[in-house]
């Protein structure tokens, strides 16, 4: 049986509390199709409207400890909840359910709880350090556990393309399909990371990733059996998560296939 403690109990039901109006916004979406510029309007005015609420809905719960949303200064030390209100904005911009909010709690470089929740398939899972990893249920919830592929050729990959080289995130896909048995590009590395800790995908690799977009989901996969590792390390035996995070060059992985995923960045 999952153990959540009152701090996590509270951030998932503020996350919830806060993602009523976004998934009524994402119905909205649908309608506005037909329409570039009124989707895309839309989309900016419920970005903002979910980071607003979920700032509310933390306070409330978690008065003591400040809110960082994804374009805000992270602190470098001391307690903080670092938050992406849509992680996958293009995604639900364009009325696609690859989306999700991702909430984290921090001190310093270290992830004491991580939750990540997607309002369109009500699909919530959630971490807490040294006590597993889970999907909610309705009666009861779902222990996560990585996949145990033992060779890539048999691997499912996600990949996050780099926004700033197309020349590496083309290395990266073309090597993965090579190299593995497919390749998916979902455009929200949140989900990707919790369905690797829940075995749904083999790994993921995310150049240039910010902190509020994986700290949740490296959460979920440590505590699911994974790693987490920087895409620049040279031993990927262990692992160095404040380089990931000042980084954000992001590879999360089975421990089987640890020491092979960076076969697809050469």
């Amino acid at each position: 049986m999952a153990y959540i403690s009152p701090m996590l109990t509270n951030i998932v039901n503020a996350v919830k509390k806060a993602s009523v109006n976004l998934g009524r916004d994402f119905s909205e979406i649908e309608r506005l199709q037909n329409s570039v510029k009124g989707s895309l309007d839309f989309t900016k005015v419920a970005f903002d409207k979910i980071e607003k609420g979920l700032k509310i809905e933390l306070s409330k719960t978690v008065p003591q400890i400040p809110v960082v949303t994804i374009n805000e200064k992270t602190p470098k030390e001391g307690m903080f909840l670092s938050v992406s209100g849509i992680e996958g904005l293009a995604n639900f911009a364009h009325g696609n359910p690859e989306f999700a909010i991702s909430c984290a709690l921090m001190n310093g470089s270290v992830v004491l709880c991580g939750v990540i929740y997607n309002p369109a398939r009500d699909e919530l899972f959630f971490a807490e350090k040294g006590k597993g990893a889970f999907k909610e249920g309705f009666r009861s919830h779902e222990r996560l556990r990585v996949a145990s592929k033992q060779e890539l050729e048999g691997a499912l990959v996600a990949v996050k393309p780099s926004m700033n080289d197309a020349t590496l995130s083309a290395k990266i896909i073309n090597n993965a399909v090579a190299l593995c048995h497919d390749v998916r590009v979902s455009g929200c590395v949140a989900l990707d990371l919790a369905y690797v800790a829940a075995g749904k995908l083999d790994a993921i690799i995310a150049p240039e990733s910010s902190l509020a977009s994986i700290a949740a989901g490296v959460l979920l996969v440590k505590e699911a059996g994974g790693m987490a590792l920087d895409m620049a390390q040279k031993d990927t035996r262990t692992e160095d998560l404040p380089t990931v995070f000042n980084s954000g060059n992001l590879m999360a992985v089975s421990f089987n296939l640890s020491q092979k995923i960076a076969k697809i960045l050469k």
